[in-house]
């Protein structure tokens, strides 16, 4: 899908993925043809086997269009787990819903709809065990900055796009012949933030767009 991986190693990765259930590859499907961003099969494996590393059983997901990622984490959390899934579109929540049914997980996820910041924000006496970060990217220092607080220690704190589509390469390489914009600087100034931050451990996996994975420590 871009520059971060040679096209053969990720034509490669994505056909050793095991098929995925019907309710998934319907997902799947449906954002191709509607062009939603969803993280994808590959990043949604990833998601699981790091909430279940850590034995999670609350997380909060900041931006979480149709639930397909939401999915992934609440089949990870397992029974009498959380997750709270934050969309800022009535009609993308309710699309969600109607898939969180349909995967077997409703109980296990409490929908949001609005701003995903505002709804972290009100989270004061929570220390969730991961955070997922995928709003609009523009938002990405902001989350870092209420995140933290709220993510208990040896907690995962988790960011999508973090090399957003070779952009942030591309920006750090031309220095002051590139002008990079809005996002591209947000994403920029964040992944800064993550690296020079005393309370994490982090960690870019080159994967799809780019995941961050940060440990509390």
């Amino acid at each position: 899908m871009n520059e971060i991986l040679n096209g053969a190693v990720e034509r490669y990765m994505n056909a050793m993925l095991p098929q995925r259930d019907d309710v998934l590859r319907a997902m799947e499907g449906e954002a191709e043809r509607r062009n939603i961003p969803i993280v994808g099969p590959a990043v949604g494996r990833l998601l699981f086997l790091l909430a279940r590393s850590i034995n999670a059983k609350t997380v909060f997901e900041a931006g979480s269009a149709i639930g397909y990622s939401t999915i992934w984490w609440a089949r990870a959390v397992g029974e009498g787990g959380r997750v709270i899934y934050t969309d800022g579109s009535k009609q993308n929540a309710e699309e969600a819903r109607r898939n969180f049914e349909k995967a077997g997980v409703e109980e296990r996820v409490d929908v949001h709809v609005g701003d995903a910041l505002e709804v972290l924000s009100e989270q004061k006496n929570s220390a969730f065990d991961v955070i997922f970060n995928d709003v609009d990217k523009e938002d990405y220092p902001r989350v870092f900055r209420l995140a933290l607080p709220r993510l208990r220690k040896g907690g995962l704190f988790v960011t999508d796009n973090v090399l957003w589509h070779g952009e942030i390469a591309r920006a750090a390489a031309a220095e002051d012949t590139y002008q990079p914009d809005e996002r591209t600087r947000a994403i920029m100034e964040f992944n800064r933030l993550v690296y020079e931050s005393r309370e994490l451990f982090p960690v870019i996996v080159p994967l799809r767009d780019g995941v961050a994975v940060a440990l509390k420590i």
